[in-house]
């Protein structure tokens, strides 16, 4: 499945005039930016670039054709010239009092694109009008709002402004702020999971501040799960609803294959990740965290532990946890810890996981390549 981005020619491509016409060379103007950043998002990133503009009227006495496509293509040329390419152009003719489903904010143009080979959870709108921003409100997509002073245009909106609030996720006026937010777009995912056994619902932020609300009936296991978001950096809501009246086992094991799942999904393709990362002592213990999320699953445990509970958490659970996220994140863990006091021993390895997990999930933006000599990391 592959995303898209779709986005609007006058306003955002192209300065718009006045009169909302570009219909001759003098009014052509190159919005400021937009060959080198969009050059970058084409050759960096795996977006389809689809142009779609509303053209009132295109082909009538009031905007014949012959006043239309002598510019149009001059500036196609141009973006082609700089290495841009766009993958289709959908352009609608018709009359904003004719409310055709063809014209923007309705979705007719796009019917093509509701299908399984594009990923329009992942896609995005980029306009200058809140009609754009409802065009990704009606797609199931996203919103980048170039909001330019120098022309706000006029919004024909059909719902309240405030409820396409949500479906911004960037307001700017510069294409430069695009591509970077397009490159280090926030790693974001969530996961159902739910059996006769257990029903989990996580959200999860890679690139989050720490923030966490977790339940699982289990408040050390909670405890843990929280060292995981404070110290890993990322945001994390968790909710378990398990069969605690059979035991922890259950529960345990489910979280942490949907996490690990979920780690997964939301690490994407992996460009630019260090990929491994941490020894951390904790008073009287020390634990050792390597990981690697290199697309195998493969866990090595040196750690004992001489109560049978902390808290309501069996120990017995903790090599199953950390065996079970394997499996879901496709990653190895290797985790040596030692210790005399057993709270500090697995708080310390909790943590630890976080600090490791912060260093391979890291990105560097300037260098999105993939470290693999194999070329995947699946």
């Amino acid at each position: 499945m592959k995303p898209v981005l779709f986005i609007d020619r006058d306003g955002t491509l192209i300065r718009e005039p006045a009169d909302e016409q570009i219909d001759s060379f003098d009014k052509l103007e190159f919005y400021p930016g937009v060959f080198s950043n969009l050059k970058k998002i084409c050759e960096e990133l795996n977006f389809e670039i689809v142009m779609i503009t509303n053209q009132d009227g295109l082909g009538t006495d009031v905007y014949p054709e012959s006043s239309f496509w002598p510019v149009h293509n001059f500036m196609l040329d141009a973006f082609k010239n700089e290495g841009i390419v766009f993958d289709n152009q959908l352009i609608d003719r018709t009359f904003a009092k004719d409310n055709a489903p063809t014209r923007k904010p309705q979705t007719g143009l796009l019917t093509p694109y509701f299908s399984e080979a594009y990923d329009l959870k992942n896609s995005f709108v980029i306009g200058d009008r809140l009609t754009d921003v409802e065009l990704a409100k009606n797609v199931g997509c996203r919103g980048i709002f170039i909001n330019d002073e120098t022309y706000l245009g006029v919004n024909e909106v059909s719902v309240k402004q405030e409820e396409l609030t949500p479906f911004i996720s960037l307001e700017t006026n510069s294409w430069e702020a695009i591509y970077k937010f397009l490159k280090a777009e926030q790693r974001v995912g969530k996961i159902t999971r739910n059996t006769n056994e257990t029903k989990i619902d996580i959200t999860l932020n890679l690139d989050g501040t720490g923030k966490s609300n977790i339940d699982t009936g289990i408040a050390f296991f909670d405890h843990m799960l929280d060292q995981i978001a404070r110290h890993g950096q990322m945001d994390l809501d968790l909710k378990v609803i398990g069969d605690l009246e059979v035991d922890e086992h259950h529960t345990i094991e489910d979280t942490a294959i949907a996490l690990g799942r979920l780690f997964h999904n939301v690490l994407g393709s992996k460009l630019g990740i260090e990929r491994y990362g941490f020894c951390l002592p904790m008073d009287d213990c020390i634990a050792q965290i390597a990981i690697d999320f290199g697309g195998r699953n493969w866990l090595v445990w040196e750690a004992e532990f001489k109560r049978e509970y902390i808290g309501k958490m069996p120990t017995e659970m903790f090599m199953h946890f950390f065996k079970s996220f394997t499996d879901g994140a496709k990653c190895n863990l290797n985790i040596k810890a030692e210790g005399t006091n057993e709270h500090h021993k697995i708080e310390a390895i909790f943590k630890a996981f976080a600090k490791s997990i912060k260093m391979a999930v890291k990105r560097d933006l300037n260098k999105m390549i993939l470290p693999s000599t194999k070329g995947t990391l699946e």
